[in-house]
């Protein structure tokens, strides 16, 4: 007895998704004969009728719901396996190594990211988030496939400049700092722990000036975020991530005497060493470019 048959079951969904054998058997290069064909031997095997004729349209049963729900998984780990087989004969890389800032705007990473998926399923993505201070030697290192990072110290990063992410002074709302005569000088500030995002070797390597108060150091800044939130301090934070909280008036913006806001550039970089033969990263790359210029025509 013969079995069923995943190229059988492929042909069901193209029929339910179509609409009709005629413009199913058309996308799969087949004849209209063919595919009845395997689509009777199918039901044979499985001794049901898995479609009905409502009037020009082939849906399916209600047994057919069941079953081929069961089946789409397989169908689609198989498309992915053969995606992969086809990149893998072309010398593609299944992995990219992908390096973001953990200022970088989350919605954004991940609107990116499941396009990429969608187009690119035999692609994965390992994914690591670092702090600013870490980038130069992150880069040196040329550990990784692609790079969404921030511009550290003097010497301008190589690559392209794909968006500014705005920092503001903020404290909770009840922190003492609201209380002081505003606006604030930088002689009170001092008086008050800042909350700073460090890698460990910077947080090793860190001195404490005589006349400032003693800052408290984390090398996450979803860590840093929650020290403010629980008045251990003040910081300086990346306003997008901040957002809600200062919607809510949880966190409230600091009355400075001068520099309220401050920006830090995001430059996206690629390792031209593996580009040669790995579209991928290039599609990836570009569509980061994409997303942000779109996210720039919305903004303004």
């Amino acid at each position: 007895m013969y079995k069923a048959t995943l190229e059988q079951w492929y042909l069901l969904d193209a029929v339910v998704k179509e609409g009709s054998f005629a413009l199913a058997a058309e996308k799969n290069n087949r004849s209209q004969s063919s595919l009845s064909y395997q689509l009777s031997l199918l039901q044979q095997r499985l001794d049901m009728e898995l479609l009905e004729q409502v009037g020009r349209r082939a849906v399916l049963s209600a047994e057919g719901h069941q079953l081929l729900a069961q089946v789409r998984p397989l169908l689609e780990g198989f498309s992915a396996l053969e995606a992969k087989a086809s990149a893998l004969r072309r010398g593609e890389r299944s992995r990219i190594d992908l390096m973001v800032d953990a200022t970088f705007p989350k919605p954004l990473l991940f609107d990116v990211l499941n396009i990429f998926q969608q187009r690119y399923p035999h692609v994965r993505i390992w994914f690591s988030e670092i702090v600013r201070s870490e980038t130069p030697d992150r880069l040196a290192e040329q550990q990784a496939d692609l790079w969404l990072v921030a511009q550290y110290g003097t010497e301008p990063l190589a690559g392209e400049s794909l968006m500014s992410v705005d920092f503001v002074a903020v404290a909770h709302r009840d922190h003492p700092l609201h209380s002081e005569p505003a606006p604030l000088n930088a002689a009170t500030l001092a008086r008050w722990p800042c909350i700073t995002i460090l890698d460990r070797q910077q947080q090793q390597q860190s001195e404490v000036s005589g006349n400032q108060a003693e800052n408290w150091s984390f090398t996450t800044l979803s860590a840093a975020i929650e020290a403010v939130q629980h008045q251990l301090g003040y910081g300086w934070l990346p306003e997008q991530n901040i957002a809600s909280l200062l919607k809510s008036g949880e966190l409230r913006p600091l009355p400075l005497l001068q520099g309220r806001r401050r920006s830090s550039t995001l430059v996206m970089y690629i390792n031209e060493e593996r580009l040669p033969g790995n579209s991928a990263i290039a599609e990836l790359a570009q569509m980061f470019v994409e997303r942000v210029a779109q996210e720039k025509r919305v903004a303004g």
